[in-house]
């Protein structure tokens, strides 16, 4: 996946954000953050705690749905499309990659489909 992967007008993916990167995404017009990651996934990871921090210092919504890779189940996909539709703008999911995001987002489509 590239640094960033456009899925809608309300939803843009992408792997792990920095606390440092979180002005940016704010200043780039984004309205919320989706963290999928758990914490402590990876000892270098910045915590859910710090992101939702620096988000909030910006004015963002922060929303932590932590997925084990492999282990999404329909909890996560509610509560992802939840975080979507609660959102006053664009939102910036992220994971260690992306997939677990458009993973979730791509469930979320289909349940709204049925």
């Amino acid at each position: 996946m590239s640094e960033h992967k456009r899925l809608s007008d309300r939803l843009t993916v992408r792997p792990q954000i920095q606390t440092d990167e979180i002005a940016g995404i704010a200043a780039a017009g984004f309205k919320g953050i989706i963290n999928n990651r758990p914490d402590k996934e990876e000892p270098d990871q910045p915590s859910s705690s710090d992101l939702k921090a620096e988000a909030e210092r910006h004015g963002l919504n922060y929303w932590h749905i932590p997925v084990v890779p492999g282990q999404a189940n329909g909890t996560h996909v509610e509560a992802f499309a939840e975080a979507l539709n609660h959102s006053d703008g664009p939102v910036m999911a992220f994971c260690k990659t992306g997939n677990r995001a458009a993973g979730l987002w791509e469930a979320s489509q289909r349940k709204n489909e049925d």
